[in-house]
């Protein structure tokens, strides 16, 4: 199978905390987004990384999460369905043993200058050269959390001692304390042979200190929004023991914890009052392992700029695009259509700044100011802060744009689909194919009614400007004076079988932004109709805020 649509690819944990949590059924869509190998973007992702984050078991069966780290390239990937690993673990590294003698693991790629990621699970087991890692389920992240950092290399000196414990020192305590991200591991064995089977490894990210420290052998971890998999929250439900590991950037050292975690759905009085979850975790072993690897790391505070709000347009019911421009008059960065730009705002009561990552709306060729049109999340801590707190004369903090959800080709039929808020740089693109005069662009939207629908009058005008581009936007729920033909093309929701109408050809490329089950349904009957993967893109987005 090319990818898991056609079985559930959760286990009983999984399916507890997505009922728990009210996401509905998640497995109705999500198979979408699981696939049993490596799509070739992931390949190349992972075999260009100088590191990745591997959570596993011990002998013992206690839950550990390392850092693997090898020369360049030294990971490859012969195929989809493997990747190799030129890797000689340390002695003192808690997974050593377990990948010598062959384990189910979890494993993260991420490159934190570009705040990009990527999950997967699957088995390791030792070659005569190495190892090997045969794919079990690949996820892919969105950039939320990240906290951007530079890597290089430090020459290799002798590997200090390491130290082990049951409970955190004062120094450890502080190191945590001030930590702004750590990787969690959870796993989970079920019935033989489920794809479910093995390990997650995992990033969580907050401003410093979001890792509570209650006493030196409990902590709090806040759980935030995410894709709705609850992959680390159903894995706890099943099975509680835990790895965390905490990377000193700066030095290379690690600590490592291993524990047992419960969930507490309705944090009270917690140390994080934006916090969905609480995971509280009971520490059975710490191991401290200083120096531990040679890559090194660096904040990139220094690339921010200031930027000012130039002005602000309410451009539906819940979305408003705030006008931002250089606070020292300069032109903007440029970006391509679809990027994002990650902002930084100080919100009050918050330790530290937040940031968050939103699409670009605006024309790519306009330097004067970058535009992002935010719908306002109910429980979203940023876009509550920007709809209700920034006016015009705000100034926040940004960095460059960035993102590879980009027009994929110079001149191949371009279809753009989107749902609600995922317009955003789907309109980015219509202003970058304005002038275009060798490709024609399909812009498909759904919304609900004319109240829910952003930037319309500037889509038809940039349509009815350029005879090749061509709007359909569809309304779910119009209103009784929502006007056929005029508001909107088709009552009802966007579905593969339409697109499929289109004339766009074989040669088209097909970009899709919206909810991951809307994302999911359209990509899959995209590919059931016979539309090649790779000419699928697509970014989703939930409620983050």
């Amino acid at each position: 199978m090319s990818k898991m649509d056609h079985i559930n690819p959760f286990h009983e944990g999984e399916l507890k905390a997505q009922a728990r949590a009210g996401v509905g059924d998640v497995a109705k869509w999500a198979g979408g987004f699981i696939r049993d190998y490596l799509p070739e973007q992931h390949r190349d992702f992972h075999t260009n990384l100088p590191f990745l984050v591997v959570s596993g078991a011990d002998a013992e069966g206690q839950t550990w999460i390392t850092l693997a780290e090898g020369p360049d390239g030294f990971a490859s990937s012969p195929d989809p369905r493997r990747l190799t690993l030129d890797l000689d673990p340390d002695p003192t590294d808690p997974l050593a043993g377990a990948f010598a003698a062959g384990t189910d693991i979890g494993v993260l790629g991420i490159e934190l200058a570009t705040r990009r990621r990527n999950r997967f699970s699957g088995h390791i087991h030792a070659t005569g050269d190495g190892y090997q890692i045969d794919i079990r389920q690949t996820f892919g992240n969105c950039p939320q959390y990240i906290h951007e950092r530079a890597w290089t290399r430090a020459p290799k000196t002798a590997t200090p001692t390491a130290h082990r414990g049951k409970a955190l020192t004062p120094a450890q305590t502080a190191q945590i304390s001030s930590a702004d991200t750590l990787f969690i591991g959870s796993g989970h064995q079920g019935r033989p042979g489920a794809a479910s089977n093995g390990f997650d490894a995992s990033h969580r990210g907050g401003a410093p200190g979001f890792a509570h420290v209650a006493d030196p052998t409990h902590l709090q971890i806040p759980d935030y929004a995410g894709n709705n998999f609850f992959n680390t929250i159903g894995n706890l439900m099943s099975n509680p023991r835990v790895g965390l590991l905490f990377v000193d950037f700066a030095t290379g050292g690690l600590l490592h914890i291993t524990g047992r975690a419960s969930i507490d759905w309705e944090p009270k009085g917690a140390h994080d009052p934006d916090a969905w979850r609480m995971i509280n975790v009971e520490i059975d072993g710490v191991l401290e392992r200083p120096g531990a690897v040679g890559l090194r790391w660096a904040r990139q505070d220094h690339l921010s700029r200031k930027l000012r709000v130039a002005k602000r347009v309410d451009e539906s019911d819940r979305i408003t695009s705030f006008y931002l421009a250089p606070f020292d008059g300069s032109g903007t960065d440029p970006f391509e259509a679809g990027q994002h730009l990650p902002v930084e705002v100080q919100i009050p009561g918050q330790k530290g700044v937040s940031k968050r990552s939103y699409s670009l709306s605006g024309a790519p060729d306009d330097r004067s100011h970058y535009r992002l049109s935010i719908k306002r999340e109910d429980k979203g801590l940023v876009s509550r802060f920007f709809h209700d707190e920034l006016t015009t004369g705000s100034v926040i903090e940004a960095r460059k744009p960035s993102g590879d959800f980009v027009i994929p080709c110079s001149n191949c039929p371009l279809v753009l689909v989107s749902a609600g808020v995922g317009l955003t740089p789907m309109v980015s693109a219509l202003h970058a194919n304005a002038d275009q005069a060798d490709r024609d662009v399909w812009y498909v939207h759904g919304a609900r009614n004319s109240t829910d629908h952003a930037l319309a009058d500037e889509v038809r005008t940039l349509v009815r400007n350029n005879d090749r581009l061509h709007s359909r936007v569809y309304y779910s729920r119009p209103h009784p004076e929502d006007t056929p033909g005029q508001d909107f093309d088709v009552e009802g929701r966007i579905s593969a079988a339409d697109l499929t109408t289109l004339g766009a050809g074989p040669d088209a490329r097909y970009m899709l932004c919206g909810p991951a089950a809307f994302l999911a349904d359209i990509r899959n009957g995209l590919e059931d109709a016979g539309v090649p993967a790779d000419h699928i893109h697509f970014e989703t987005f939930g409620p983050v805020g």
